[in-house]
């Protein structure tokens, strides 16, 4: 028999940990009859009694099931925007344009450095700097 009682008590404990991650994790609009703080009171409270309320009139089944495809009939939900950045074509563009720009500025910036150096190593050596057309990029 004390088997048994270890058994529901550890039944409630698991039931009612997953009870308050679902209520706090819930978005507010995915929350039912009670502001949020009043289920993880109810949870805490009345563990087993609480955990069952909150799941069966407390977070709203809709608010999470929409994303699914099988919740839509079959057909997969259509996306009004991407998921990750690294999906969106418009903001992969947007860094390859800045990157370049960046990357011709910064060999630039490597060229005019190179040039001076070796200048001043010329003019150190004796030798005349060389007058070299600078490409354009």
């Amino acid at each position: 028999m004390a088997r048994l009682y270890i058994l529901v008590f550890l039944v409630q404990v698991v039931l009612a940990v997953c009870a308050l991650i679902s209520c706090l994790s819930a978005e507010e609009d995915g929350i039912r009859h009670l502001p949020r703080i009043a289920w993880v009171l109810i949870i805490l409270f009345f563990p087993l009694v609480g955990s069952i309320a909150w799941f069966v009139a407390g977070r709203d089944r809709k608010a999470g099931g929409t994303s699914t495809p099988w919740a839509t009939g079959g057909r997969p939900a259509a996306r009004t925007r991407p998921v990750a950045p690294d999906d969106d074509p418009e903001f992969l563009r947007s860094i390859e344009e800045r990157s370049h720009k960046e990357d011709q500025e910064l060999f630039r910036r490597w060229e005019d450095d190179l040039r001076k150096r070796e200048d001043d190593l010329r003019k150190r050596d004796g030798e005349p700097p060389r007058e070299e057309p600078r490409p354009e990029v």
